[in-house]
């Protein structure tokens, strides 16, 4: 295997965090996206959309997107379950990770990518929309933070892939807790 690893984007950052939880390595070739090389004939022949990370396999098989990856990985060593333990916690992890991808990962993405000057040369921006992708982060932040109060992980007792997507995210108090964690620095 072979994994196409972004750097400091958050969605290569998803799928190393994962892997540390799960006390693995991966042979990982680079990709910087500052310098464009995710655009570059040689990696849009790994990943025809240009988007990091990509886990290639043994048989040639590649596999992208962050979840996806980890979905694999996790098939590959179940210990620890970071996808729920039963029917019921695996319904939670899922509900509570797309949550997050959804109105908070994908939110804050929207802000930076189209109001950060460095995404300029990356992104057609339109700042109107940044803008207003500000106020669904803000609401979705003080949700998350209600839901917190009662418990220490996302989805529950368990440190699970909806904690790591929203580490990746950012998240106050609960960030701090999950950032102590050894893997976080992966």
């Amino acid at each position: 295997m072979k994994l196409y690893d972004g750097g400091r984007a958050p969605n290569p950052r998803r799928v190393r965090v994962f892997l540390a939880e799960k006390g693995m390595s991966i042979p990982a070739e680079s990709v910087d996206i500052g310098k464009m090389e995710h655009k570059s004939a040689e990696y849009t022949a790994i990943n025809p959309l240009q988007r990091l990370p990509a886990l290639v396999l043994d048989d040639g098989t590649i596999i992208t997107e962050s979840v996806a990856i980890c979905r694999y990985i996790e098939g590959l060593r179940p210990d620890p379950p970071l996808f729920g333990r039963g029917a019921k916690e695996e319904a939670l992890v899922e509900m509570w990770n797309r949550r997050i991808e959804i109105y908070l990962f994908q939110a804050i993405s929207f802000v930076f990518r189209h109001l950060h000057p460095a995404m300029r040369e990356m992104e057609q921006q339109v700042p109107e929309w940044g803008e207003a992708n500000k106020q669904r982060v803000y609401d979705f932040l003080q949700f998350l933070d209600r839901e917190l109060k009662d418990r220490l992980f996302v989805a529950g007792d368990h440190y699970t892939i909806a904690d790591i997507t929203a580490l990746c995210a950012i998240v106050r108090r609960w960030h701090a807790q999950v950032s102590a964690r050894p893997s976080a620095h992966a």
